[in-house]
């Protein structure tokens, strides 16, 4: 049995780069909770008692609600926690008025511990230094499936107001890997979610882990591949970018076909994190070349949209074609950027080069960051005889991407705004 103590009003310490929607003009609020609870071990070991954070952002009246509560597994890569998600994903929550809440589910993030990616200025320390966390107590990664089942099993005593009606997964990252595990081993045991959108995955899946203990990913992240099983009641939509598929985290060894409630994004043109995520701390990052400015952030929305109807009996998701691939090289058209997968405007009618990879001998952290890199004079003028050329090519782009479904109709405007004509001649 899970039960919710609410916290003060305070700072959840969930910081982003970017900013996010102005939730009070959404009418949205913030709370925050402590989570506690005995949890099981899915690898066999005894049961053990935790005390977790749960951070909540939702509509302030019950009448707003969608129905759907989004449940991130909240990424603790950079030693401490993060929600990639509701950054990529932030938009499309609140305008459609479902409710996200974040669970700090693995060890680290709770009692601190090595980061698995170094980030500048972000020690890799637990809440649990934090006063308003002291009576926080996370027994160990063995422990942190059952800790995320359990607190969206009990989403009608933490949102007691609210009629839930369908209960979505989702990570990214670090995250991802645990999700392919709880997709794979857990959720036939439990039941609790009715989808799952796993985003950057690499090959493998996150062991069931050790009490007392983190897991360390990069223990794990090259063990053996580990395909989303076909065999779920619900549907499962994974986002791969062409870091995920090729780069660090080798995702082509766990790649597989779409199934009756599987689908699989690749995302030509993007990188495992990237311009939309770091915003305008990307100096911070100190990469050699600029990070990647592709429009990963566009097909998230969508990827969560579809699953989110699917998972309500509705359409499923429409399948992607695959990037094309040469042994393990991805094939390049004349502009650099990769061919096939999901396709938006800005490799389709193209004015830069957005690559899942960066300079070999950057750093760990700029290499999952990929690069934006800039073409050539002769090759622009080949492709574009003017900016009305390019601008009306750039067009029939978004509109193709929205007629498909990889970007959603109210984000049109926004995909538009994106065009680089000033990178043209006149």
């Amino acid at each position: 049995m899970t039960s919710f103590e609410a916290l003060p009003p305070g700072n959840d310490g969930l910081l982003s780069a970017r900013p996010g929607p102005d939730l009070a003009a959404w009418d949205y609020v913030r709370s925050e909770h402590v989570a506690r609870g005995t949890a099981v071990s899915y690898a066999g070991h005894e049961p053990a008692a935790y005390a977790t954070r749960v951070a909540v952002r939702r509509p302030a009246s019950p009448g707003s609600f969608s129905g759907t509560v989004v449940v991130e597994w909240l990424n603790v890569s950079s030693g401490s926690d993060a929600a990639p998600d509701w950054t990529y994903l932030a938009a499309e929550i609140v305008r459609r008025g479902h409710a996200w809440v974040g669970v700090s589910a693995q060890h680290v993030g709770v009692e601190g511990g090595a980061a698995a990616v170094g980030v500048a200025g972000v020690a890799p320390t637990g809440i649990k230094g934090r006063q308003r966390y002291a009576a926080l107590h996370h027994p160990g990664d063995a422990y942190s499936y059952s800790i995320f089942a359990q607190v969206a099993a009990a989403l009608d005593d933490l949102l007691p107001d609210l009629v839930v009606d369908v209960r979505l997964a989702l990570g990214e990252s670090q995250s991802a890997y645990a999700l392919t595990t709880f997709a794979n081993v857990v959720h036939e045991q439990t039941g609790v979610f009715d989808g799952f959108l796993i985003h950057s995955r690499g090959a493998a899946a996150m062991p069931l882990g050790e009490p007392g203990e983190a897991v360390d990913p990069r223990a794990y992240r090259t063990g053996a591949a580990a395909p989303i099983r076909d065999d779920l009641d619900v549907p499962v939509l994974m986002v791969q970018t062409e870091t995920d598929l090729v780069g660090l985290l080798d995702h082509v060894r766990a790649r597989q076909p779409d199934g009756a409630r599987v689908r699989l994004w690749e995302v030509a043109g993007t990188a495992h994190a990237d311009r939309y995520v770091i915003g305008e701390f990307e100096a911070v990052l100190g990469c050699p070349r600029p990070v990647n400015r592709g429009q990963q952030a566009y097909v998230v929305r969508a990827a969560l949209r579809w699953l989110d109807g699917w998972a309500r009996d509705g359409d499923p998701a429409p399948t992607a074609a695959r990037l094309a691939l040469e042994g393990r090289e991805l094939v390049r058209d004349r502009a650099g950027n990769a061919v096939g997968g999901v396709r938006t405007p800005c490799v389709e009618a193209p004015v830069e080069t957005y690559r899942g990879d960066t300079d070999p001998d950057a750093s760990y952290l700029c290499q999952l960051f990929g690069s934006t890199l800039p073409l050539d004079a002769e090759v622009l003028r080949r492709l574009w005889p003017d900016r009305a050329a390019y601008l009306a090519a750039y067009e029939r782009a978004t509109d193709a991407a929205v007629a498909a479904g990889f970007v959603l109709p109210e984000d049109r405007a926004e995909v538009l705004a994106e065009a680089r004509p000033e990178l043209l001649a006149d």
